[in-house]
């Protein structure tokens, strides 16, 4: 009796350690299949799918491309209509949209919880009739701060290194400078405000200006050298609108090594994503007159015009200019979009 009994408190002891070792594994292969690496819910891979293309200028997606490039898990870009039934986004690009050379597919129907997005970096003015896309997209994807999807032009990154930097102040300031200003413009328009701005500076400094307007157009290996001969460049952005900060800024004025003068969307713009003492803005000068001595004074005090570049000890730049980046950057907020979410007057906020 005493064995049976000894016998029977073995077996349900291995049969609750077996069950316990079981639910063990299965909790640890569910969480690591629940957490990316960022520690975002991942779930099942997200599925992407682009209509097309940004400006029809495709990129390849073999592979994992988001884990690959980015190291970004659980995102799968695709670009075959086909997919579109098992897609978790589809994603719009307006310029085609608005030009006519693609079309919503508005005869087919969302299935589940499928999202479409509306995907411009362009500013308002150049983003044509905005009316016929209302009650049309879920999710915005823009440079604004206020988009669902914030994709900007381009951010800073902490330095690697404990006091390591890009291009350390000392190089900056002591490399050879040998104009006060300059500013690259390929579409001038002179109703502008940037060219209002501009031919009213020119009185008081020397800009050189280089670009297809002047004829002088710079290739691109030769861009940021150039730029980096000048103390000041003009990052002056052909639209004024809420958060509209280009690459004039992050890539013509940061990378080069030239402190930028701005003129686009507000001071308070331009201080929620840039660093401080960083830039000029225009719209701190009562004239052009007063920038303009502003300027010369700062260029002859070497110490001074090098506090414009003390970010550089602590932070660098990250531009962004693969579509496919900007698309893998969507998964690791997915899960913490609004799940229920329409645009009733897209025109509205895109004009806000």
């Amino acid at each position: 009796m005493k064995f049976q009994f000894r016998h029977y408190v073995f077996l349900l002891l291995i049969c609750f350690l077996t069950t316990f070792v079981f639910l063990l594994v299965g909790e640890l292969n569910e969480g690591r299949q629940g957490l990316s690496t960022d520690g975002h819910v991942r779930g099942r891979n997200i599925t992407i799918l682009l209509w097309h293309w940004p400006f029809g200028r495709p990129q390849s997606l073999k592979g994992d491309v988001c884990w690959d490039n980015h190291r970004i898990s659980g995102c799968h870009l695709v670009d075959q209509r086909s997919l579109y039934s098992s897609a978790d986004l589809v994603v719009f690009h307006h310029r085609e949209l608005m030009t006519g050379k693609e079309k919503l597919p508005i005869n087919l129907p969302r299935l589940g919880e499928q999202k479409w997005v509306w995907l411009s970096l362009e500013s308002p003015d150049n983003s044509g009739h905005l009316k016929p896309f209302s009650n049309v997209f879920n999710w915005t994807m823009s440079y604004r701060r206020d988009a669902d999807i914030t994709v900007p032009y381009g951010k800073l990154l902490p330095q690697e290194g404990e006091g390591c930097a890009e291009n350390s102040t000392k190089e900056v300031v002591t490399e050879e400078k040998s104009l006060l200003a300059c500013w690259v413009v390929s579409h001038y328009n002179p109703k502008h405000k940037r060219s209002l701005v501009f031919q009213s500076l020119k009185k008081s400094i020397p800009v050189e200006v280089y670009g297809r307007w002047r004829r002088r157009g710079l290739a691109p290996s030769n861009l940021l050298p150039t730029i980096s001969r000048c103390y000041f460049y003009l990052a002056f952005e052909n639209s004024i609108s809420k958060d509209y900060i280009t690459e004039k800024l992050w890539r013509n004025a940061y990378q080069a090594g030239a402190v930028p003068v701005v003129l686009g969307p507000p001071p308070e713009d331009y201080k929620a994503v840039a660093p401080p003492n960083s830039f000029i803005h225009v719209e701190d000068f009562t004239s052009t007159e007063e920038l303009g001595n502003f300027l010369h004074q700062l260029q002859l005090d070497k110490e001074r015009y090098a506090r414009y570049f003390a970010w550089r000890h602590n932070y660098k730049v990250k531009l962004y200019t693969d579509w496919r980046e900007r698309l893998c950057s969507i998964c690791p907020h997915y899960h913490s979009l609004p799940a229920q979410k329409m645009y009733p007057d897209l025109e509205a906020w895109v004009r806000s």
